[in-house]
């Protein structure tokens, strides 16, 4: 079975704590979601992490809850290379000039180059000249996440897996959408990084976003 990553999408660090104890025994990776947290020490979650852990501090744009100045919402994904956080998720629309910082500075940290279409998903023509773009920057990871208005838009994300790893370059890529759970139920089985799974479906970060529960049930019958 793939690597299953559990967002945590709490407001405060003691419900995170508490949400991290109870993801521990299901998940290979934990995202922890900053732009659903209304302050608190970055320092005290990464304390004593049993799993690698995603910093994430997302834009409105992208399907995040981050709203305020951009400098401050960097500063995090900065704050979480100095600490030691295993990755952070910036996105590609990011200001350059910062994205090649926190790439060239990025310590321990692996870099997660992430792209999200709320609305749509581009051609497959348009999706590998975003590859092709992202992969020029040096992340470690390619993170490429479109809405799936069609059962054919799952196809062009999915062959996305086997482009990159021709390329050798680590990727996650599926849909958003009720139409995209099955490219996040696939996409591990053709060699994408991981995938992403709730807590419940009360904690899902994302449109189409299955339960953990689900995904392993799902799993188990393909096996």
């Amino acid at each position: 079975m793939g690597e299953i990553c559990i967002p945590v999408v709490e407001t405060s660090v003691e419900k995170a704590l508490a949400v991290i104890n109870e993801v521990n025994p299901l998940a290979n990776l934990i995202e922890i979601r900053m732009d659903y947290l209304r302050g608190g020490s970055l320092a005290l979650l990464l304390e004593n992490r049993k799993r690698p852990f995603i910093i994430t501090n997302r834009r409105r744009e992208e399907g995040g809850r981050y709203e305020g100045e951009e400098r401050k919402r960097l500063t995090v994904l900065e704050e979480a290379v100095y600490l030691g956080a295993d990755y952070v998720d910036v996105e590609f629309a990011t200001k350059r000039s910062f994205l090649q910082s926190l790439i060239r500075d990025r310590r321990e940290t692996q870099v997660i180059l992430s792209f999200h279409d709320l609305r749509k998903t581009p051609s497959l023509k348009e999706l590998q000249r975003l590859f092709g773009q992202m992969i020029r920057l040096g992340a470690d990871v390619i993170k490429i996440v479109p809405f799936a208005r069609s059962w054919e838009d799952n196809l062009n994300v999915l062959s996305l897996i086997p482009f990159a790893k021709g390329k050798r370059q680590k990727i996650v890529a599926f849909c958003m959408g009720e139409r995209g759970k099955i490219s996040r139920i696939f996409s591990p089985f053709l060699g994408a990084a991981w995938t992403y799974a709730s807590l419940d479906k009360r904690r899902a970060s994302a449109p189409g976003q299955p339960t953990v529960r689900e995904l392993t049930d799902v799993w188990k019958q393909m096996r």
